[in-house]
């Protein structure tokens, strides 16, 4: 007869323990699938109605019964209606006058009072032209004599810089695939073959390369970055409906004003490091792995993202709602100092003041708050890795006290992404690693564009007219600038 070993007081306790944490995980991991799915994406916390003071506070009596009394009465409805405020059209719009005049009236007997003017709002579909460029020719003496071309941005080609710039802004900007703007272009009688199209994308893209090339180098020369990463399919050459994971590295750079994509076929430590090879400055990221190697340099700074730390507590308010909201409520002192700064259009050696003053004292006591509740809380629960995330991360999160210039989050990258995010929804993958990385160039462009508040399509325009023109020590001053 089999006997079945008999297990000792600590392996139970040891066992238990296992489960416990187990059976946390899976309620978390249930309770973010249920969130993706059914919940709000908004990460704004709103804290509840009874103040919070401290987490072990206990009142002298258990929670009383709340008494509740019904209350009733009417109210006179009041006969006022507000009216529907008009919407203000732009000064700017052409204006096509229509003047309508009584019918029967005979003017030589009216006197005029003035005019009656109503503006409506009305809207003409995109139309297409063709520039004909015509240019005499003459004969002088033995020679014929006919006028230079204007410089084109594809020679020989037909496609000119308006139409060109319509079709990348389309594309990447207004997420339309080149696949929908064919069908646009047949109900306007225009067939144009996809694979045209991508032909004149590619054209295009090797005609900006050099000012892309000059972004790159933007960035060894600047002091501050924030970076991140987001993930790209390409389509495989190898299989058939395969597609491969690759990632757009994102670098902004908020005292130039620029942002730079940059593709690689990896998410591994190489593609930053060769990237920000011999940078030295300030580099702000989340939590990835994959920038501690740049963060080791003593030439780098490595700043943490304030933002992550909080989402962290956002997705375990499910999971632990009393310690979530404390520190969910003390993460929103920080913010409201920043927004206090940014109200006030402080300067940067007053908002570091500001920080040492009344940020850092903030921080020592969630420090503090950290260590303490660490050991109390199961490490694979959803507060358990929202506090272990914030400890590990805490010389990084605390490090932007230090520079009243730097940030206290990664958002400013973070909504850079937001455009590829989108476009995968609607194109899916790229074409190949050339492709994904021509769509890089063109995200960094009109990212750029979106920073300084510049008209992506006759930025893009006016560039595609003048680059080939453009002297190479002069090509920067092609990059998108804010209007003074």
């Amino acid at each position: 007869m089999y006997l079945c070993p008999v297990q000792t007081q600590g392996e139970l306790a040891e066992e238990n323990s296992i489960l416990r944490q187990e059976n946390a995980f899976l309620k978390e991991e249930l309770a973010q699938l249920k969130r993706l799915i059914f919940g709000s994406k908004k990460e704004r916390f709103i804290a509840s109605d009874t103040a919070q003071t401290s987490l072990f506070e206990t009142s002298d009596q258990e929670e009383a019964e709340t008494e509740v009394e019904e209350v009733s009465y009417t109210r006179e409805k009041s006969k006022k209606q507000g009216k529907a405020k008009r919407l203000l059209l732009p000064s700017h719009l052409l204006r096509k006058e229509e003047i309508i005049e009584p019918e029967g009236l005979d003017k030589t007997n009216s006197i005029s009072l003035g005019e009656k003017v109503t503006e409506i709002l009305e809207y003409t579909p995109g139309k297409f032209y063709v520039r004909r460029i015509v240019r005499p020719t003459y004969k002088q003496s033995d020679k014929i004599i006919t006028a230079d071309l204007p410089t084109l941005p594809i020679p020989n080609g037909n496609a000119g810089a308006s139409l060109l710039a319509f079709l990348l802004v389309s594309k990447f900007a207004d997420h339309l695939p080149f696949y929908r703007q064919v069908q646009i272009f047949k109900r306007e009688g225009i067939k144009i073959a996809e694979s045209t199209i991508t032909g004149w994308f590619s054209h295009v893209c090797r005609l900006l390369e050099p000012l892309y090339a000059h972004m790159l180098a933007q960035l060894k020369e600047t002091e501050y970055i924030q970076a991140d990463e987001t993930p790209i399919p390409v389509q495989s050459s190898h299989k058939k409906g395969a597609t491969h994971k690759g990632y757009h590295w994102v670098y902004h750079l908020p005292r130039e004003g620029i942002v730079v994509f940059d593709y690689q076929k990896s998410r591994s430590k190489s593609a930053p490091e060769a990237t920000l090879k011999d940078f030295s400055g300030c580099l702000q990221t989340d939590g990835y792995a994959a920038y501690d190697e740049l963060g080791k340099d003593k030439a780098v700074v490595h700043l943490g993202c304030m933002a992550h730390a909080r989402r962290k507590f956002d997705q375990a308010l499910d999971n632990d709602k009393k310690r979530a909201s404390y520190m969910l409520e003390q993460i929103q002192k920080l913010y409201a100092l920043e927004r206090k700064a940014d109200k006030q259009e402080m300067t940067a050696k007053q908002r570091l003041s500001l920080r040492q003053e009344q940020a850092n004292p903030i921080l020592e006591e969630i420090k503090l708050w950290l260590k303490e509740q660490y050991g109390q809380v199961l490490p694979k629960s959803g507060i358990g890795k929202a506090i272990g995330y914030m400890l590990r991360q805490w010389d990084k999160l605390c490090r932007y006290t230090e520079n009243g210039s730097w940030k206290i989050d990664n958002n400013g990258v973070e909504n850079k992404i937001r455009p590829v995010a989108l476009g995968r929804k609607n194109y899916l993958f790229a074409g190949s690693h050339q492709a994904a990385q021509q769509a890089a160039m063109i995200y960094s462009f009109l990212g750029t564009c979106k920073i300084n508040g510049v008209e992506p399509l006759n930025w893009l325009k006016t560039t595609l007219e003048n680059i080939q023109d453009c002297k190479v020590n002069q090509i920067q001053s092609l990059l998108p600038k804010p209007k003074e």
